[in-house]
């Protein structure tokens, strides 16, 4: 009888730790998105600038394009000491990736020429 309690026991032990860890897992998912969204919103303004403003064969136009869209915020990790973040938008076709850190704009006008 007091093996069958144990059990039982351990077994509602794991279940309010699988649901304490998802609650957990859900809070920090929830943050991450928000504070994504104010870098975005922040980021924005500047990336439009340095795209309109960089040099290159193909212009960019954000403000006079008839098709824009915003990639938005994405990062590759080159390493555990190295993340590279870049700010992407789209107008007409014509990508740029923004970089928030050097402050720095790239354009491609296409994706199979962006680096």
């Amino acid at each position: 009888m007091t093996f069958q309690r144990a059990v039982i026991a351990l077994l509602v032990l794991m279940i309010a730790g699988l649901a304490g860890a998802f609650y957990v897992e859900w809070k920090m998912s929830v943050q991450l998105r928000t504070v994504k969204a104010f870098v975005e919103g922040h980021v924005f303004a500047e990336a439009v600038a340095a795209c309109e403003a960089a040099q290159s064969s193909t212009p960019f136009k954000w403000n006079d394009g008839s098709r824009t869209s915003i990639i938005g915020l994405n990062s590759v990790k080159l390493d555990k000491y190295n993340v590279i973040a870049s700010y992407s938008l789209v107008a007409d076709g014509v990508y740029c990736d923004y970089d928030p850190i050097k402050k720095k704009a790239d354009i491609g006008s296409s994706f199979l020429e962006r680096d």
